[in-house]
């Protein structure tokens, strides 16, 4: 299956909001803690054209 890059960024966000939610939603996370993953969560979001790229070479 073939991702456009455009496909590859909103399906990587759309995980990354619902590990966030999810997170969000659970009693057993603190929320020092929740703060710290959604820091890494958002920054990790502005490396997926990054990502993507690195998964197109290591097709080829």
């Amino acid at each position: 299956m073939e991702l456009s890059k455009e496909e590859f960024n909103e399906q990587f966000r759309d995980a990354l909001d619902y590990l966030l939610k999810e997170m969000a939603e659970h009693p057993e996370i603190d929320l020092k803690r929740f703060g710290s993953m959604a820091c890494f969560l958002e920054n990790l979001s502005f490396f997926s054209p990054v990502l993507y790229s690195l998964v197109e070479e290591s097709k080829k």
